[in-house]
């Protein structure tokens, strides 16, 4: 039930090769003022904040044994959050101590970010552009992740591909979306868009959305082992998010990239 901004690409210049819904970039960018907003359009982000953050935090500790009581937790890592938007992961990655960069196809979003991250003295390398650009430069981080992304590529499998080349051999990638049921379509598009208003009408398309086994055999393709996944779940009484087996709506996972050979 929620919506980050797509990270295929910075402008669409009619290549096939540009994984992106132009309109979905549009959408985004023009509510790029209200991504720190927490009672705004981006709300449910700000809610489920806090579980997406543990799931990371459990699977980057455990991976790397890492003291988890550690404050600074990720300290000497290299984390890429693709499809960052206004930075709402990056900014509590940098506080744990990861060295991050962002990136996201729209110019606004990354704007605002840039500014925010500033005003809370936090240094994070933003970027407007595509994880295909990183991808092709051979660019490669500890972590990649994106999060609420893949639901709003035209081609996930070509999105799940590019984000893999970004992970190091050793390292993980962290993907978080909305699974492909009729209970996401009524909780997801229904109640959220319709009824409850939680975000903008037409954010979500339900045929987009995307299987945990979808996505296992993409990490599969990808060369992707071990995958772990987990629910994210509210409880509407308790306006809260949290971790939990049910993965009928949100989910997130991880994906390990066997260290090279030899």
């Amino acid at each position: 039930m929620t919506a980050d901004h797509p990270a295929g690409a910075a402008k669409e210049t009619g290549s096939a090769s540009q994984n992106i819904d132009p309109q979905e970039v549009e959408r985004f960018a023009a509510l790029a003022g209200k991504w720190w907003d927490p009672n705004g359009e981006f709300r449910p982000l700000h809610k489920i904040g806090a579980a997406r953050l543990a799931f990371i935090r459990n699977a980057v500790t455990g991976h790397f044994l890492i003291d988890d009581d550690k404050i600074r937790a990720f300290s000497g890592l290299r984390m890429l959050d693709t499809g960052c938007g206004g930075g709402l992961v990056c900014e509590p990655l940098a506080r744990l101590g990861a060295t991050v960069t962002g990136i996201d196809p729209a110019e606004e979003s990354v704007a605002v970010a840039k500014v925010h991250a500033q005003s809370q003295g936090l240094e994070i390398d933003y970027r407007a552009e595509r994880i295909e650009d990183v991808a092709q430069r051979g660019e490669q981080f500890d972590v990649t992740l994106s999060l609420e992304v893949i639901e709003h590529v035209p081609d996930p499998a070509a999105f799940i591909a590019s984000c893999a080349q970004t992970v190091r051999p050793g390292g993980l990638l962290i993907v978080s979306t909305i699974n492909r049921t009729m209970k996401a379509y009524g909780l997801a598009i229904v109640a959220a868009e319709q009824i409850l208003r939680w975000l903008p009408a037409g954010t979500h398309q339900w045929d987009r959305f995307v299987t945990p086994d979808e996505l296992g055999q993409m990490f599969s393709d990808c060369g992707l082992e071990n995958p772990r996944y987990e629910g994210l779940v509210l409880d509407p009484l308790r306006d809260r998010w949290t971790i939990g087996s049910d993965t009928d709506v949100n989910y997130i996972a991880s994906a390990e990239k066997p260290e090279a050979a030899g």
